[in-house]
């Protein structure tokens, strides 16, 4: 699962139509992009917590040498209080549900936290599961070399960044 930060205009958008056309918030229209910006917070703030923890994790593991950096970011996380590697999607839906109950944009929460986590899930797994796609599609493009070699590894980063640029990805 992976979170691109030229998603989370859309993610966030897209979050706000679905629950306001199902009734589950009442936003006054004035409000909706300053409740748009209150989403966009978190899923930024996932993505910047994210790299930390991976960075982190990798000069962990390169230190010490006996480790692997999952283990090593799932470690990092725990000690923060997060449960970012068992359950990604849980943990930002959580913060993205107590965004409404605390922001001063949102005049009403109608629906149960399950019911909003119901219509959010879907939203986010359509959305962070682009990395799966971006990687099929760079492999249908340097199937021609060997993987594992050095020159698949710098192709494969040159053809990803490639397509990251031209999908707005980052």
């Amino acid at each position: 699962m992976r979170l691109y930060g030229g998603q989370v205009p859309v993610i966030a958008e897209e979050i706000i139509r679905t629950l306001t056309r199902a009734g589950d918030l009442e936003i006054a229209s004035e409000n909706l992009p300053e409740v748009e910006l209150d989403i966009q917070s978190v899923l930024r703030e996932y993505i910047r917590l994210d790299r930390e923890l991976t960075e982190r994790a990798k000069d962990i593991a390169m230190k010490y040498g006996d480790s692997s950096v999952g283990r090593e970011k799932r470690k990092l996380a725990k000690a923060k209080g997060i449960e970012l590697s068992d359950d990604p999607l849980g943990y930002i839906i959580s913060q993205i549900i107590e965004t409404f109950f605390h922001s001063n944009f949102v005049d009403e929460v109608y629906s149960t936290d399950n019911d909003l986590r119901r219509k959010i899930n879907p939203i986010l797994k359509r959305h962070t599961n682009v990395q799966e796609e971006l990687d099929q599609e760079v492999r249908g493009k340097i199937k021609n070399l060997e993987e594992g070699s050095a020159a698949w590894e710098i192709e494969y980063e040159k053809v990803m960044g490639n397509l990251k640029r031209l999908k707005n990805l980052e």
